[in-house]
C-alpha cells in the first residue's frame, strides 16, 4: 500500500535570486542553504540557477509539508541531497523532519520525490512525498 501524503511545486525567476545574490551574498546563502547545497551550487558553471533550483525545491517541500514556512519549519531544515544514482531528494531535519514524522501512518516509511529544472529565466520544483508500507517493497 503507498500513500500520497503531500504534493508541492515552485517556479522562481532566476534572477530574483541572482539580485539576492548580489546584495545579500553569503548572508542570504548561509540563512537559506545546507552545506551540502553550497558546496554543490559554488562548484557549478551556472551557480545561480543551482541556488535558483533549490531554492524553489525548498518552496516546494515546505507547501509538500502542508505548512509552509511556519509551525517550526525553516529554510536550512530542507535540502537538496542526490542518492546514489544521481537522482536528486530531500534530506529533512528539524522542524521539517518533525512535521514529515506527523503526517506518516505508522508502520509507512517515507519516500520524497524531488525533480528540479530550469529554463531561464526561470526555474522549477515538483516534491511528492509518498508513504510505503514498511512490509511492501
Amino acid at each position: 500500500m503507498s500513500l500520497i501524503l503531500g504534493i508541492g511545486s515552485d517556479i522562481i525567476d532566476i534572477r530574483r535570486i541572482e539580485k539576492t545574490l548580489d546584495r545579500f551574498g553569503d548572508r542570504f546563502i548561509n540563512r537559506i542553504y545546507t552545506e551540502v547545497e553550497i558546496a554543490k551550487s559554488e562548484r557549478r558553471l551556472n551557480r545561480v540557477e543551482s541556488y535558483a533550483k533549490r531554492y524553489a525545491a525548498k518552496e516546494a517541500c515546505a507547501k509538500a509539508l502542508g505548512t509552509g514556512f511556519r509551525r517550526g519549519v525553516f529554510w536550512r531544515d530542507m535540502g537538496v541531497v542526490n542518492m546514489r544514482s544521481g537522482r536528486p531528494t530531500m534530506n529533512l531535519t528539524g522542524g521539517a523532519l518533525e512535521q514529515l514524522k506527523r503526517i506518516t501512518p505508522p508502520g509507512m516509511r517515507v519516500e520524497i520525490h524531488l525533480t528540479i529544472t530550469d529554463e531561464p529565466p526561470q526555474a522549477q520544483a515538483f516534491v511528492l512525498i509518498s508513504a510505503i508500507a514498511e512490509n511492501q517493497e
